[in-house]
């Protein structure tokens, strides 16, 4: 018997949020100040939480590992951030924006959700130009739009490749604003070690101070987590070196259920590797393929320089492929054709694992000046890691670990499986289903902190009015901070001799081998013993140097490594237990004579959602049934 329950609002589908806000339960004014919410994470979901909750009376704490609220992930968002405004009168509109989302996650989202965050797409771009987002513009002063993977319109604003940057700092405005007013306490250098239950309710954190070492409790009417994915699981990835799922997996192991955990988005744009002592790799924006060509040679093992081979000797394989689309398909479709032709003998570069993404017809019709306005800043990048300028010579590119789909499971109030413990942003499931569109994380996060988030958890906090905000004296919070202290001793206890890094990247080539682009039954299985041996190796062998009562960088990888092993083990649970291939999940047994993603709806229409019961026991898999309503499920096609 499932425990899950949506909650989704009933009516038509475009009615939903509007009876929903109607009918909601509020809190005056005047109570707002009685009641306290913790916001864990800063990015681009976080940030909007907090300051708005702040700006309608909430007392809020915000906390983020890094030393600023500005350096969370979301700086590294490139591209843009979508919204159905219509403005090229391309056909756009909240529906088509709905039904791309819907399509490009292969029809494995929830509608209403994904309904509700077109809806309030628009909404996004107006806060946003308020607070000063320098977004592109047309020559007569409107907001320019660029198309994206995926879709067939042009509703992509963007601030040439540093979009993410540019909306996060209009969010940290807005942050620091409260911070100014005294309703927003800002706890940097701070990480989540311990979710915190009182009779059954989220009702506070347990830390620790990166800089003293100091194992901190904090206690809040309700706890919003917006702390990202956990891409980083495959060690190269284009996250950040920090950027981990520990916080999630922490109110999993509490009792919030995880969703979809096997659908990890690989990015077809990336720079490839170019050495064995990467820590990360770099993105290089899909809005790149609007005038980037991607192609490979015809010949197998041709090593002449791009430049000497001529048209006829290319294969453009993605126009080839989805001549509606082109180079414009859809992030897991790009990946996967690039992967098969690297397979087949077709990759190019020293390792083979690359292909060309070419600006060269480009250039030639639009002139430097006008590419570079476009993706200035993102051909500086290129050259400065590669040494290559793509105004002159292809860009090489290669798929790499980007964007989790699957996280927190949570319902229509994003509200997780724990009462008053809420998922916003990257860090839930909701709205991707197994493949999200370019451009749309952003809007999705931001639309989660400052306009639905705002409204959903007033309709819980409306019941806690009268409930005191509890002690952190009290036996609930003692044995979190026990348990928090313990584990990391142990770490610390173990004095093996090999390095967290060293265990990480093992972890990482694991799941990129069998839990990655191509995944099968074997494969799968073969990954599962091998984490295990990994981790019972970890636990006997791990060296933690340092000590627990200062600053100790080491000690803080530990953890989310220690999280890491236990996480990859249920994304290969949950792969092996998804027999088909949807958006990113590819299982080999279940594709096309094209080499397609094959569904099958009949079996596996609904949402995975886990429930932890123990370190040695066997997660429980509940199922959250789909059901499409206002849209046609087909077979997807971009061709």
């Amino acid at each position: 018997m499932s425990k899950l329950d949506a909650k989704i609002p009933e009516g038509p589908l475009s009615d939903k949020w509007t009876k929903y806000k109607a009918s909601m339960k509020l809190v005056s004014p005047n109570n707002r100040k009685k009641l306290d919410i913790i916001v864990v994470g800063t990015g681009i979901a976080g940030a909007p939480a907090a300051a708005s909750l702040a700006e309608m009376g909430y007392n809020v704490k915000v906390f983020c590992f890094q030393d600023s609220a500005r350096r969370a992930h979301s700086v590294a968002a490139q591209g843009g951030i979508n919204a159905s405004r219509n403005n090229k009168n391309d056909g756009d509109s909240v529906y088509r924006l709905f039904y791309d989302m819907i399509k490009g996650g292969d029809y494995r989202a929830r509608e209403a959700n994904v309904y509700r965050v077109a809806e309030v797409s628009s909404d996004i771009i107006d806060q946003l130009t308020a607070q000063g987002v320098p977004f592109a513009r047309e020559y007569g002063g409107t907001l320019a739009n660029r198309t994206f993977g995926g879709v067939q319109v042009s509703r992509t604003f963007y601030a040439q490749g540093q979009t993410g940057q540019q909306v996060l700092l209009g969010a940290y405005s807005a942050l620091k604003r409260q911070v100014a007013k005294g309703k927003i306490q800002m706890l940097s250098r701070q990480q989540m070690l311990e979710l915190v239950l009182v009779d059954g309710k989220a009702k506070g954190i347990v830390t620790r101070n990166l800089v003293s070492g100091d194992i901190e409790s904090h206690a809040a009417h309700a706890v919003v987590l917006a702390s990202g994915g956990y891409g980083t699981i495959y060690y190269l990835s284009t996250l950040a070196v920090n950027s981990n799922g520990s916080a999630a997996w922490q109110a999993y192991k509490k009792g919030a259920f995880f969703g979809n955990p096997s659908f990890v988005q690989i990015h077809p744009t990336s720079i490839p590797v170019l050495n064995d002592y990467q820590a990360k790799l770099t993105l290089m924006s899909e809005s790149l393929r609007n005038d980037g060509r991607i192609w490979v040679p015809k010949s197998k093992d041709d090593k002449r320089l791009p430049n000497e081979i001529p048209d006829e000797e290319r294969d453009y394989y993605l126009e080839r492929r989805y001549p509606a689309f082109g180079n414009l398909v859809p992030r897991d479709v790009a990946a996967r054709a690039a992967k098969e032709r690297c397979d087949n003998g077709f990759g190019v570069g020293k390792t083979g694992l690359a292909v060309y993404l070419d600006f060269r017809d480009a250039v030639k019709k639009q002139g430097v000046k006008a590419i570079q306005g476009k993706y200035g800043n993102l051909f500086d990048l290129y050259q400065k890691i590669t040494g290559d300028s793509p105004y002159e010579t292809p860009m090489m590119i290669y798929p790499a670990g980007h964007y989790t789909m699957g996280g927190l499971w949570v319902d229509y109030n994003l509200m997780t499986t724990i009462p008053g413990l809420f998922a916003i942003g990257e860090a839930n499931f909701s709205d991707h289903g197994a493949n999200r569109l370019g451009a749309s994380s952003l809007m999705q996060g931001a639309g989660d902190g400052y306009f639905i988030l705002p409204y959903t958890i007033s309709n819980y906090l409306a019941d806690e009015i009268t409930t005191p905000l509890p002690s952190t004296d009290i036996p609930e919070f003692q044995e979190a901070v026990e348990n928090a202290k313990m584990r990391l001793q142990k770490f610390l206890d173990i004095k093996g001799t090999k390095s967290i890094t060293s265990f990480h990247k093992r972890l990482g080539k694991i799941m990129w081998d069998y839990v990655g682009m191509s995944r099968n039954e074997e494969g799968l299985k073969k990954a599962i013993e091998l984490i295990d041996q990994l981790q019972k190796e970890f636990w006997v062998d791990v060296r933690v140097p340092g000590k627990l009562d200062e600053i100790n960088q080491e000690l803080e990888k530990a953890s989310r490594v220690a999280d890491f092993f236990e996480l990859a083990k249920l994304m290969a649970i949950d792969a092996l237990n998804r027999k088909e291939s949807c958006g990113a999940h590819f299982r080999e047994e279940s594709q096309t004579e094209g080499g397609e993603a094959q569904r099958i709806d009949k079996d596996y229409s609904y949402v995975s959602a886990w429930e932890y019961k123990g370190n040695d026991k066997d997660p429980v898999l509940h199922k959250e049934t789909l059901t499409f309503d206002n849209i046609e499920v087909k077979v997807r096609s971009y061709k």
